[in-house]
């Protein structure tokens, strides 16, 4: 069953070594990010999975890297040659940062159906008997006043559920997002959230929020989930 979790963002430049000159105004986030990944370590659960999001639905092994050379600095992160998208990339490196070696690489396909996810999300909480799960996922990329994609007047609210489920531990708040509203929204965390909902099931979890903000009009969350 479901142990731990714990959900982070994705964005590139949580690396010092991508990010250059933005490294210092992310310490913060990048901070709450190995404070929920190290717990991970001491939760004592006998799996650790990444999950995050991408082109496809995917298991990748242990043995599995990626690599930032898209995002502007050629920057290898765990076995070559590269077969992890971006969001387990991160994924692999936060926990290489905390002493942490996932067991598994879970991608999620973009457009994979709610009940798909929650199905994924159940199947992998019974893996073990006691499963951590690292949840990568951004909120929308369309948060005004500036962001990658045309601001939204309706992405602050739709990330500000998100952090309300998040920290209370709804699961059955995020298996309600609609997959449709959170692509207008360009939140790509949507099917990763919603495989973390599918492993708590039903079960009593606690919730924590450590982090939510936008610095780049992007909605990033750090949160945390813990077995009552």
């Amino acid at each position: 069953m479901l142990t731990a979790a714990a959900v982070c963002p994705f964005p590139p430049l949580l690396v010092p070594e991508v990010a250059g000159g933005a490294a210092a105004e992310l310490e913060p986030l990048r901070r709450e990010c190995g404070a929920v990944v190290g717990a991970l370590n001491t939760c004592g659960a006998d799996r650790l999975v990444v999950v995050g999001p991408g082109e496809r639905t995917l298991r990748h092994g242990p043995d599995s890297g990626g690599d930032l050379a898209p995002y502007g600095v050629p920057f290898p992160v765990g076995p070559q040659p590269p077969v992890l998208p971006l969001s387990l990339t991160i994924g692999r490196r936060l926990a290489e940062c905390e002493g942490a070696a996932p067991d598994a690489y879970v991608e999620v396909a973009s457009d994979a159906a709610p009940e798909e996810c929650l199905a994924l999300g159940a199947e992998l909480a019974v893996e073990a008997s006691a499963v951590a799960l690292l949840v990568m996922g951004d909120g929308s990329a369309r948060r005004p006043p500036s962001s990658p994609g045309r601001p939204d007047e309706r992405a602050p609210a739709f990330d500000e559920e998100v952090a309300s489920a998040l920290a209370r531990a709804d699961a059955d708040a995020l298996a309600r997002i609609d997959p449709a509203l959170a692509r207008e929204l360009m939140a790509a965390g949507r099917p990763a959230w919603q495989v973390l909902a599918g492993a708590a099931g039903g079960e009593a979890v606690k919730g924590e929020l450590l982090a939510h903000q936008a610095p780049y009009g992007v909605g990033y969350f750090v949160a945390r989930w813990t077995r009552d």
